[in-house]
């Protein structure tokens, strides 16, 4: 069976739940990452280690996810999205946030999905994983407001 993608419930239920805080989402143009519009990218495989569902984050919610997780002042995340990159600290937090997302694709019925790797804002994407984020079709696209830091776009894309 197909692998699920996740309602804008879920995705504000995962991120208010991981990293205690109220989340606003509202839905938004597909988002698309470039090397004048950084993002960090989870990709996520299935069994058979196909990609099969990515979530791209642009490099605002890159930070105030992985600095809200860590406890990371506004300041120091706000100086991340200023140098253009995450830290080492913030893509290591934003890591640990999507691996728990992963749970938003394991519906039952549905192909079990995990976190394959991610790539942090600030490096370069590699061209397939740039090209699948532009994907059309099954995506949610939402702006994403985390409250204490800031807002930004997430994408959740399924491609495959």
């Amino acid at each position: 069976m197909p692998s699920h993608l996740p309602l804008p419930k879920q995705i504000k239920d995962l991120f208010e739940g991981v990293l205690g805080r109220d989340v606003t989402l509202s839905p938004s143009a597909p988002f698309a990452p470039g090397p004048k519009a950084p993002a960090s990218v989870a990709v996520y495989v299935d069994d058979a280690l196909r990609i099969t569902g990515l979530i791209v984050c642009d490099l605002r919610v890159s930070a105030y996810a992985g600095g809200a997780l860590g406890l990371v002042p506004l300041g120091g995340a706000d100086a991340a999205v200023e140098a253009g990159a995450l830290t080492e600290t913030l893509a290591e937090n934003l890591y640990e946030v999507l691996n728990i997302a992963a749970s938003m694709f394991n519906e039952p019925g549905a192909d079990h999905l995990r976190l394959h790797e991610l790539h942090p804002a600030g490096v370069p994407l590699p061209p397939l994983v740039r090209a699948q984020t532009l994907t059309l079709g099954r995506r949610e696209d939402v702006s994403i407001d985390i409250a204490g830091y800031g807002a930004g776009q997430l994408s959740v894309v399924m491609v495959a």
